[in-house]
């Protein structure tokens, strides 16, 4: 099985209720550190959980330093993988990490068992969150809470560390997720389709 035939499965057999939620947005490729790495698929909820895929064509080279990029910025994060990567991966990815495991049946349909639940993320990092937003949103983010006018002419990084430092991880956790659902709104919107993930 390759990439896009377990994602294309997975949205349609373990995403299926996210997808007709009003209020979540579920995403592929999502750009994490400016696009040093990108998230197979995202889910943008109460929270923000992060999929990783590794199909029998993947090789494991890149997955600790994914392993980090994910963990800085998702609450809860999970590896779909193949047989092939059963055990490498159950003895790489850290403990928090839920593990999805993707077979083929007799009849060539996908199935996904779940072998290691998600839990919590303690490691998000508040500059990796806030370095979700495209800097127009940092900006406006800024104006909400006070921000000194100076600030607001920075280069992004002096952005992002402020909005780090000066709003609460649940309110700054809240307010990405929002910008995620809104850009993603104005995209279906222009593009003339259905609106969703509002």
């Amino acid at each position: 099985m390759n990439d896009s035939e377990i994602r294309r499965n997975f949205h349609k057999k373990m995403l299926l209720r996210h997808h007709a939620a009003p209020q979540t947005l579920v995403l592929d490729e999502l750009g994490l550190l400016h696009g040093a790495f990108r998230a197979d698929i995202a889910v943008v909820n109460g929270k923000l959980i992060g999929y990783e895929i590794k199909s029998e064509e993947d090789s494991l080279d890149r997955l600790q330093n994914q392993i980090v990029a994910y963990d800085s910025v998702f609450d809860s994060i999970a590896i779909i993988i193949t047989k092939r990567h059963r055990q490498a991966v159950t003895r790489r990815v850290p403990k928090h990490w839920g593990i999805v495991l993707s077979e083929k049946g007799k009849r060539g349909a996908v199935h996904f068992r779940i072998k290691r639940k998600f839990q919590q993320n303690p490691y998000v990092d508040p500059v990796s969150v806030a370095r979700l937003l495209w800097k127009s949103e940092a900006i406006e983010i800024l104006k909400e809470i006070g921000a000194p006018q100076s600030l607001l002419k920075s280069q992004r990084v002096k952005l992002y560390r402020y909005l780090s430092r000066h709003l609460h991880i649940k309110k700054l956790k809240s307010a990405v997720r929002k910008c995620l659902k809104q850009r993603s709104n104005c995209r279906k919107t222009n593009s003339g389709l259905f609106m969703s993930g509002a």
